[in-house]
């Protein structure tokens, strides 16, 4: 359908242009071979029409395709970048208007015919880039309506008196996967949102020719999958971009700023940037640590010791949480079940490490 209008296009401009074109052409060149009914505005039209017909069999295709790509661009923008470039470009060809009135009244051709074409093409791209580009202050000139549209939100979804933060999610702490477990135990409330950058992410992980990546990749959409469908959590797809900025951590602190969210992940530096910028975050590093039993010095266990340790004579144990025990002395228990007791405790921020030493030992001292 798309083509037959390009095409209908062309012929209707074919004919306009032979029938104004065409005839004077054929007067100019004063052919005497021409017959007299070929100067006609009508045969001219004809000849245009189908000239130009011609054309789009070859020029149809690629105009299509363009037409498709910025279909496509637009129906994906947000509509606050919509609104915001198109206020841009109608106030750049309005100022563009204004100038080209006095310069048509010029009487040298070229200033009067092709400056303000050029002016118009130029006001009119560099006012929607403005507007583009400076959409976050422009939507701030509407406090009220935004404000309106906020309170409407806030009464559909949450029925509150303050509105709930929204949960932005990186691509770290999908893959991780256990944020699905920490959304079904209803400990995150309000909206989680899943930027359309992070999603490209993850799909080119997913596409990777690493095997490792891939199946990390393929793991975090399978969690995307199942916090969407089976969660009782609302779920937003952020559609929007940030084209200046290209680092996914750096769009990722920007949004945060725009729509006031919290940043979810387990990246230790996107927490520090995060910091730094004044955003809220949120590491499930952090909380794991904090749900994790309270281990005192003195406190008695009874652990398998795996391996050996760094150290000479160090044995490491793990508990159920994962939580790292170096045992002194028990390289010689590699393998075997002992009670253990609990000399100190180290917290870092990649997690807790336990220090303890066999109970046989300390009886021996």
């Amino acid at each position: 359908m798309l083509r037959w209008i390009v095409q209908l296009f062309f012929i209707v401009a074919g004919a306009t242009l032979g029938f104004i074109f065409i005839p004077e052409f054929i007067m100019l060149i004063n052919f005497n071979a021409v017959p007299e009914w070929m100067g006609s505005p009508y045969i001219g039209a004809l000849i245009g029409a189908v000239l130009l017909y011609l054309v789009t069999f070859w020029l149809a295709d690629y105009i299509v395709n363009v037409m498709k790509v910025l279909e496509e661009m637009i129906v994906k923008a947000p509509v606050t970048d919509v609104i915001s470039g198109t206020i841009g470009l109608v106030i750049g060809l309005v100022v563009a208007f204004l100038i080209g009135i006095p310069l048509n009244s010029v009487s040298f051709p070229v200033i009067s015919s092709v400056v303000p074409i050029f002016v118009t093409f130029f006001l009119g791209y560099f006012g929607f880039q403005v507007g583009f580009k400076k959409r976050d202050e422009l939507m701030s000139l509407f406090p009220a309506g935004r404000s309106s549209a906020k309170k409407k939100d806030e009464n559909e979804s949450t029925q509150a008196v303050t509105e709930q933060k929204i949960k932005i999610l990186d691509t770290s702490v999908i893959i991780d996967g256990r944020i699905a477990d920490i959304c079904q135990t209803g400990f995150l409330e309000g909206t989680i949102v899943i930027p359309e950058f992070v999603l490209e992410e993850l799909q080119h992980i997913a596409d990777s020719s690493d095997v490792l990546k891939r199946n990390r990749g393929r793991r975090g959409l399978d969690i995307l999958n199942k916090i969407q469908k089976e969660l009782p959590v609302a779920v937003e797809i952020y559609e929007g971009d940030f084209e200046d900025i290209h680092e996914v951590d750096s769009k990722l602190v920007k949004l945060a700023k725009i729509r006031g969210g919290i940043v979810v992940t387990n990246d230790f530096n996107l927490n520090k940037v995060c910091d730094l910028q004044g955003v809220e975050v949120l590491n499930i590093n952090d909380l794991a640590n904090a749900v994790k039993p309270v281990v005192l010095p003195g406190e008695e266990m009874n652990v398998q010791v795996i391996k050996d340790g760094k150290e000479q004579n160090q044995g490491v144990a793990y508990l159920d949480d994962g939580t790292m025990i170096v045992v002194e002395g028990g390289r010689s228990h590699i393998g075997k079940t002992i009670e253990v007791v609990v000399t100190s405790v180290l917290q870092t921020s990649a997690g807790r490490m336990i220090f303890a030493k066999p109970k046989l030992m300390e009886k021996a001292l």
